[in-house]
């Protein structure tokens, strides 16, 4: 008898443990424009930590709606508001664990052979020229926050009407830059931290800050599933080591917290 129920409790106490480890699972949905940051953050975890989250990169648009829809995430970043705020609205994420996480910048790539070094930005640009039978690759301006950002700066400088019908329309801002790296787009949008990290472009324009909306990228928890392991993570997406890797890849003000 004392062998049968020694062999119950440790099937219970199995259970128990593979059910902890179950829920201790972390699912992070992350803009794209995160991913090589957002790899070594998760590398930085796993060192420090022996846990390590999965990731699950693409548009924050497409991201949020799958969330919306159900999808098991833990930890949503955004690279804007817009979609952070669709989830707020869909009562899905915890609204004290919302807050600005890290700020991109908005630039002009070219292929690293592309003949000008520099091309400015205001309304005297002639963009069919400069593309030469090409086409601006951007993302989505209908709902990816880089081409949402892009639309609305080119607007500002007086360059939309012009091209509007020389996009060339991405998923998310890395189909984008893989676009102008293959030169099937001689030019194209993309956040500057993109840029940085590729060896087959440069940067030929800086948008001013002012030409659009602050490039903010909010993190927030899933109503439903706080998790401990999930918690842990959250709390380092905000520490001091997370924002030194950020800063590596060119985020600028990292862990501003007096915004929301």
């Amino acid at each position: 008898m004392k062998s049968w129920k020694a062999v119950v409790a440790a099937i219970v106490i199995s259970v128990a443990s593979f059910s902890t480890i179950a829920a201790e699972k972390v699912t992070v949905f992350a803009a794209s424009s995160l991913t090589n940051a957002m790899n070594d953050v998760v590398s930085a975890y796993e060192h420090n930590t022996g846990e390590k989250p999965t990731v699950s990169y693409a548009s924050s648009s497409a991201l949020a709606r799958q969330i919306a829809q159900g999808a098991p995430a833990n930890i949503y970043v955004s690279a804007n508001e817009k979609w952070m705020d669709y989830l707020s609205d869909q009562g899905v994420i915890v609204p004290s664990t919302r807050k600005p996480l890290l700020h991109n910048s908005l630039v002009m790539v070219a292929p690293n052979d592309y003949p000008q070094q520099h091309i400015t930005l205001n309304d005297s640009l002639d963009f069919t020229k400069a593309l030469d039978g090409t086409r601006l690759a951007v993302g989505d301006p209908n709902h990816v926050p880089a081409g949402i950002y892009t639309k609305e700066a080119l607007e500002n400088i007086g360059l939309w009407q012009q091209a509007e019908r020389l996009l060339a329309r991405a998923n998310n801002v890395r189909g984008a830059l893989l676009l102008v790296e293959r030169q099937e787009a001689l030019l194209g949008v993309v956040y500057k931290t993109d840029a940085l990290i590729s060896n087959k472009v440069k940067i030929v324009s800086e948008f001013p800050a002012d030409s659009h909306t602050a490039i903010s990228y909010p993190v927030a928890m899933v109503d439903g599933r706080q998790n401990e392991s999930a918690k842990s993570f959250y709390d380092f997406l905000n520490s001091d080591e997370a924002a030194a890797i950020f800063s590596e890849y060119g985020f600028e003000d990292v862990n501003f917290e007096d915004e929301k």
